[in-house]
């Protein structure tokens, strides 16, 4: 559950001298907050508060004051072009008192984005980034550049990129209960979500949507743990592929609702190695997903290049026309193409599977690989939420609950 409304009680300390001579907080006469942080410890442990009647009143004057080690509290609202740059460590940075609205109207920090973050481990929870514009049509919610990034309960909609990153090797990215869609540059070729070659990429309980040209989800991470998540382009979405591995890596795509519109670019929903194997290992697990293929004129679920030290697929539900890639000799296993009507509401995106559908029941065992386990733990459950399951994995696909039984 989302805790932006848990009470935060924690006593006062002085301002240090330093602080106070700080142009951007004096004078200051604001009665509800003098004081533009408070600790629990001097020196330690800080939350800076921003808001209209805070003392620090934006985002951008939090970012130059924060500390290694501080929390930065935002009160709910709409921010107007404030834009930052965040280069601490151990800072986390999130929303109170409900939504924090970032609304760069064409502003970006760098020529970049609304947020560049090149720190060490940073939490950021519950903004809402959008508006973004910049010179190289690049501009995006997030720009990540380096350290290690964990993003909950944010989205990213109406930027020309949603969140972006670098290649910085060692970075780490973590993305939870977010929703990517929108996002769009007049020359088209964005993407919702844009890893690059990145160590880890870690995407659960998100939402993407409505894409334009570009990809859904791109990623060039040496490690991709894709789970329980939502990619669907949805009517009027024109996405490419809904997934892409273009340099391959190690990929663990488990337990996704993952579909393309007729008006996709791409009849490919889901690409690995298009560009070439960049990374030693590369290998792809597909595990308990339910594809679904809108087009009007066919499709391919996977599309596997050439040269992959392994790729597996496993109980995945296939919905309308198509095939999975056999490019090799791979474990394709307990895989099943099934038409809409087996599912409760597949026009709603109610992929419950019905009682009477025949395929409840029919999942087995994925195993693991190389000591990573397979199985799928938990479901997606819209709008945004992981649910865990109590029990086995019972059902193909990656819906575990069924529908009611039909009259």
């Amino acid at each position: 559950m989302i805790d932006l409304l848990l009470p935060f009680a924690r006593r006062r300390s002085l301002v240090s001298s330093a602080l106070l001579l700080l142009p951007c907080l004096a004078p200051c006469a604001i009665a509800a907050d003098t004081n533009p942080l408070t600790a629990t410890q001097a020196g330690s442990d800080r939350t800076l508060r921003v808001g209209t009647n805070r003392a620090i009143k934006t985002i951008a004057q939090a970012a130059v004051l924060a500390r290694d080690g501080d929390t930065v509290e935002v009160d709910a609202g709409s921010y107007l072009n404030d834009v930052a740059v965040w280069q601490q460590d151990n800072l986390t940075v999130r929303a109170v008192g409900g939504r924090v609205r970032l609304q760069a109207n064409g502003g970006s920090a760098e020529g970049k984005g609304i947020w560049v973050i090149r720190g060490g481990r940073i939490h950021v929870q519950g903004f809402d980034f959008s508006g973004t514009r910049v010179a190289d049509r690049n501009g995006a919610g997030i720009r990540f550049e380096k350290g290690a990034l964990t993003v909950r309960h944010c989205s990213f909609v109406n930027n020309e990129m949603g969140l972006l990153t670098g290649n910085n090797e060692q970075s780490e990215l973590t993305v939870e209960n977010s929703e990517f869609a929108h996002n769009m540059r007049p020359d088209g070729h964005n993407h919702n979500l844009y890893v690059g070659r990145i160590a880890r990429l870690s995407v659960s309980g998100s939402y993407f949507h409505h894409g334009h040209i570009g990809h859904l989800l791109k990623s060039r991470a040496r490690v991709n743990h894709i789970q329980s998540n939502r990619l669907t382009d949805e009517t009027e979405g024109r996405s490419s592929y809904e997934l892409e591995f273009p340099d391959g890596g190690v990929a663990y795509v488990i337990g996704n609702i993952i579909g393309q519109s007729r008006k996709s670019e791409n009849p490919v929903l889901i690409s690995f190695g298009a560009e070439g194997y960049k990374w030693p290992v590369n290998r792809l697990f597909l595990v308990n997903n339910t594809l679904v293929n809108d087009r009007l004129y066919g499709g391919s679920y996977l599309r596997i290049r050439p040269g992959a030290n392994e790729v597996s697929a496993v109980n995945n539900l296939l919905v309308g026309p198509g095939k999975l890639d056999h490019a090799g000799e791979w474990d394709f296993r307990n895989n099943f193409n099934v038409d809409s009507k087996a599912f409760e509401n597949a026009m709603t995106y109610d992929f419950r599977l019905k009682i009477e559908s025949g395929l409840v029941g029919r999942a087995i065992d994925a195993g693991n690989s190389n000591g990573h386990d397979l199985r799928l733990y938990s479901e997606y459950v819209h709008p945004m939420t992981l649910e865990r399951l109590i029990a086995t994995v019972q059902n193909p696909g990656a819906i575990q609950r069924s529908g009611p039984p039909r009259p």
